[in-house]
């Protein structure tokens, strides 16, 4: 049995029946990580078990990456941060403790931008993460660890969190499938918060059949979260074989114009055709107000940071800086441990929340951001979903946009929206340009996540570009 080839449905039913022993699948995977995760800095600390208990569950004896920003009892959760370096959580998010009882191994926290603010995995207190397609590039961000992780093989699975794109993003950067469920459907509690109404944890694998499993373990409602929702969630491996016929795929005709580097332009409009053959309906939508959504998606996100960070202040569980004074303690521990991306969005959304701004920016950007939300459900009223890119570009060089943080922002241009609007989304692989790997984005109603797993999980039936490995 190749382990590097094989699903997650295949490694889980021959651990299941004997054909595979438990410890071998771990050894596999922590040779490959022990091998690659010195050059691709993918996980910030991992810990493979020489002698895991026997465990039953649909994802019994599968390795799994855990984002840094999601509390695990143990490791260290940092967030990538020099704040939070030393924090150990006391309690397991409940979406590990749902893996725990689904049988999965967490081995490790993967590498991201701090605090999950980054789309490029540059802002890491940790170093760099590389990605395993080409290493003079990035891999994405926020959750470029998991990315790179699942991508160079080292995990079958790896828990993301998508504020504005942070699955989705570098899943498509890193040739992998990533799924940004709907808000409310995967609980919060545990997460690192970014900002409150638009973080979200997903699944990232390889292929929808994989991220659909996945979702199983972890979707469903949360007492403890106030923001979960009160949904049961179906079976999401048991649509996946459905035929395309009669399903209505939007196309936004502004997603496909100049400002996408062609090659990516291409493979998009390509795979469109792959599901119109498979036996969809193509039809143009519109989606007016897109084109604002990065402005109101870095009014928003800053704003709530600015608050959810103002907890970090050398106090409590983080770092701190020596004084004898109070006021020069908070400014001295907060100027030093964190990193400079941090700072910019705490002083914007400050600054946005200040006397005299809060109308002129967080109301305005929360008025558009309604508007955005109608876009889509006006859409939704004439096709099942909307196909686009995930990205304009495929992924850049290494350091080639950190001193430019509006070139940067741009890179999650496409998956924005759909934070805004608690939506679902997922990114798949639908081509390559140069050796670099292109994503597609598929984008749903609330709750319709079958819909968008059956359709990527058919497409992936009629193509191959899932299935390709960097060659490392």
């Amino acid at each position: 049995m190749n382990l590097n080839e094989s699903s997650v449905r295949q490694l889980a039913t021959a651990i299941r029946q004997g054909d595979l022993a438990f410890q071998d699948c771990i050894d596999h995977f922590a040779s490959v990580t022990k091998q690659l995760n010195p050059d691709i800095n993918a996980f910030r600390e991992f810990k493979f078990p020489t002698s895991p208990p026997a465990q039953s569950g649909p994802l019994a004896g599968i390795p799994i990456g855990i984002k840094d920003g999601i509390c695990t009892e143990n490791f260290k959760t940092a967030a990538s941060s020099s704040m939070l370096a030393e924090y150990q959580a006391p309690y397991n998010a409940s979406v590990i403790e749902s893996l725990n009882a689904a049988g999965a191994l967490c081995v490790g926290k993967t590498n991201m931008d701090e605090f999950a603010m980054g789309s490029s995995t540059e802002n890491s207190f940790f170093g760099n993460t590389r990605n395993p397609w080409d290493q003079n590039r990035v891999p994405g961000g926020s959750s470029g660890g998991s990315a790179a992780a699942v991508a160079a093989g080292m995990v079958p699975l790896a828990l993301g969190s998508d504020t504005g794109g942070s699955i989705r993003q570098p899943a498509a950067f890193c040739g992998i499938t990533g799924l940004k469920p709907t808000y409310g459907l995967v609980s919060r509690l545990g997460l690192i918060a970014f900002a409150s109404s638009l973080d979200q944890i997903g699944p990232m694998g390889r292929s929808a059949e994989d991220v659909a499993i996945m979702l199983n373990a972890i979707a469903g409602h949360d007492r403890d979260d106030s923001t979960s929702a009160s949904y049961t969630p179906p079976d999401y491996t048991q649509s996946l074989e459905q035929d395309l016929n009669g399903i209505r795929v939007g196309v936004c005709k502004n997603e496909l114009d100049d400002h996408v580097e062609p090659s990516v332009r291409n493979a998009v409009a390509q795979s469109i055709e792959v599901l119109k053959d498979l036996g969809a309906q193509i039809v143009d939508v519109e989606l007016p107000h897109e084109k604002y959504a990065v402005a109101a998606y870095y009014i928003v996100a800053p704003c709530e940071a600015s608050s959810n960070l103002s907890r970090y202040d050398g106090v409590r569980y983080t770092a701190r800086s020596d004084s004898n004074q109070l006021a020069d303690m908070y400014t001295k521990t907060r100027s030093q441990h964190f990193g400079p991306e941090v700072k910019r969005r705490i002083l914007l959304g400050t600054y946005a929340l200040s006397s005299g701004y809060y109308d002129q920016y967080y109301i305005k950007g929360s008025k558009v951001r309604r508007l955005i939300k109608q876009d889509f459900e006006k859409a939704f009223e004439t096709v099942d979903l909307i196909a686009g890119p995930t990205t304009p570009t495929t992924a850049f060089e290494m350091g080639a946009k950190t001193t430019d943080p509006i070139q940067m922002y741009l890179a999650d241009v496409f998956t924005v929206s759909a934070n805004l609007a608690g939506i679902p989304a997922i990114s798949i692989p639908c081509g390559f340009a140069d050796g670099l790997p292109i994503g597609m984005q598929l984008q749903s109603p609330a709750f319709h996540e079958s819909q968008l797993l059956n359709v990527a999980h058919r497409f992936q039936t009629a193509t191959d570009w899932h299935l390709r490995r960097p060659n490392i």
